[in-house]
């Protein structure tokens, strides 16, 4: 073990015992371990007990843990520490400028356990109230945390969007007259990506899109290019000649169970001639099946839906304002929709139990129920419904009385605490919620979060089942980092006659955008425009709320 590698475990054991708030002396102690050891040249490995003691900062204490790391590799406090210490708590500490003393309050009084979730947290305001943060540490350790999550070579797709359709813009300028078009999953628009991928015909050398540090060439063949964009983002550029263009395009957009279910080892298909998808599909004689939807196998019997569109969605609800833990005021989030082309808001503010987010206890309630009356009157004919995103409690129950239950316009109920019980108890849970007859939507109902929070374990036939008897629609949270629903389940809610809700979770108006990558996981699984709730004009909405 090298020097700088012992350092490092003096370091990371003063890291979690200040998470753990032991004895300021010893965490003290073993950082100037830390700064010390990292300065000493001659290797600690070949010196004795005795020389390491007469090093300045170490002494007889240090000297023996730096022996028990020499002989097991580990200390024996630190597996103690760790064992407390969950690992996306630990996870954590790697974060460059976010220390021990900030993830522990984060830790203690919001429950946060992992990277996902406490970018989940920044994302929905909750950190700026907390004792040593506030709007600027919060908006800096957003950025921390993308980072962060870069690095470990997996995206959302809303992350790679933007620089995936610029990689296809720059190819256009620098390649006069070439072919170019996303495939891959980036073209299926899959929730989570490792790479962009780029069917390309250069029409000529490929040179001068390398000319700068955009976009860095890392290996290279005769078939395909592989190269980093903007530093983080791993892109293949699949290479194809100009005639087969639209073949390529087709065979490389969809899963190999997509490809291989429709598309045989044919010569005749293999020469047909297309510089477009479109023209090869027709000479092909396939149908015109939608890149969202060529992830399983195709029956060529199968009929090609047509699919929820974005300009489809009619009303923005679960939307939060300065009421719970938004950004925005009512006023504002209202007022933005209205102008984005939307009929309706469904304000949804966080309910009595939410304390980390500002809950909406009884008297503020009533509050903001005036303010939607004066607005309804000044904004019509757009509308504010007055709803809430109540708590689902341990046992199932929403956590306010019937009396007030319904007095509301429409009720999301959702999961937002104790989130580690079984499948049977989860989906009891539910089950509960749902049967409540106040209940309207079951807002984002797993609580994934992707890439860093599975979800907690339900038994989903019996879930939609629920719905269907109890006529309660199942959100699919657009938040990026839920997609909640998740689009695998949407055809088997189609079947039962659950309305499917594209709903924002939009805690500031630009979080209202959101709405698009709900609407392109909604594609993946199918979704018609008929059976999403959110598509409903206003006066259909109130229906079906009713």
């Amino acid at each position: 073990m090298s020097n700088k590698e012992l350092a490092g475990q003096f370091r990371y054991l003063a890291e979690l015992m200040e998470l753990h708030n032991e004895n300021p002396f010893k965490i003290r102690s073993y950082n100037n371990a830390y700064l010390a050891l990292r300065k000493i040249g001659e290797p600690l490995s070949e010196m004795s007990p005795e020389q390491m003691e007469q090093i300045p900062g170490i002494g007889k204490a240090i000297s023996g843990k730096i022996q028990e790391l020499l002989q097991s590799g580990r200390l024996n406090a630190v597996a103690m520490l760790e064992e407390k210490t969950p690992a996306g708590v630990r996870e954590l500490l790697q974060i460059p400028g976010f220390g021990p003393k900030k993830i522990s309050v984060i830790w203690q009084e919001l429950g946060i356990e992992s990277t996902g979730e406490l970018l989940y947290a920044c994302h929905e305001n909750r950190l700026v109230e907390l004792k040593g943060f506030g709007p600027k540490t919060q908006a800096d350790l957003r950025q921390k945390l993308e980072y962060f999550l870069k690095a470990k070579g997996q995206f959302l797709y809303a992350d790679l969007e933007k620089p995936a359709l610029s990689l296809i813009e720059r190819l256009g300028i620098l390649l006069p007259g070439c072919l170019a078009s996303l495939t891959g999953a980036i073209r299926r628009k899959c929730n989570t990506l490792d790479k962009i991928e780029v069917l390309l015909w250069p029409n000529g050398s490929v040179d001068p899109v390398f000319d700068s540090q955009e976009l860095v060439l890392q290996r290279s063949s005769a078939e395909s290019l592989e190269a980093l964009y903007e530093q983080s983002i791993p892109v293949v550029i699949y290479l194809c000649k100009k005639d087969a263009f639209g073949k390529e395009l087709f065979l490389t957009t969809g899963t190999p169970a997509f490809a291989d279910s429709i598309v045989a080892d044919d010569l005749q298909l293999q020469q047909i001639a297309a510089t477009t998808e479109s023209e090869f599909l027709k000479k092909a004689g396939f149908p015109e099946v939608p890149p969202d939807l060529r992830e399983t196998a195709w029956s060529m019997d199968a009929v090609v839906p047509s699919l929820v569109e974005i300009e489809d969605i009619k009303g923005v609800v679960h939307t939060h304002s300065t009421y719970s833990d938004g950004v925005n005021t009512l006023r504002q989030m209202a007022v933005y929709a209205r102008d984005r082309g939307f009929q309706y808001l469904g304000i949804s503010d966080h309910s009595k139990s939410a304390f980390y987010a500002n809950g909406l206890k009884e008297d503020r309630l009533m509050q903001q129920w005036e303010e939607v009356e004066i607005l309804n009157k000044e904004l019509a004919p757009f509308k504010i419904f007055k709803g809430i995103e109540s708590d689902i409690l341990s046992d199932g129950s929403l956590d306010y009385s019937d009396d007030i239950l319904k007095q509301f316009d429409f009720v999301i109920a959702s999961v937002h605490s104790n989130l580690k019980m079984d499948i049977e108890k989860a989906t009891k849970r539910l089950l509960k919620a749902i049967e409540n007859p106040y209940t309207t939507i079951l807002g984002h109902p797993t609580g994934r979060l992707l890439l860093h929070r599975a979800g907690y374990p339900v038994d989903m036939h019996r879930i939609i089942d629920a719905c269907a008897a109890n006529g309660v629609a199942i959100e699919l949270n657009a938040n990026p980092y839920r997609l909640d629903l998740d689009w695998q389940w949407i055809s088997l809610a189609q079947r039962k006659g659950v309305m499917i809700a594209i709903n924002p979770d939009a805690h500031s108006c630009s979080g209202i955008e959101d709405i698009r990558y709900g609407v392109f996981s909604a594609r993946k699984g199918g979704l018609a425009a008929a059976n999403c709730l959110t598509a409903l004009k206003q006066s259909d909405f109130e229906l079906f709320i009713r």
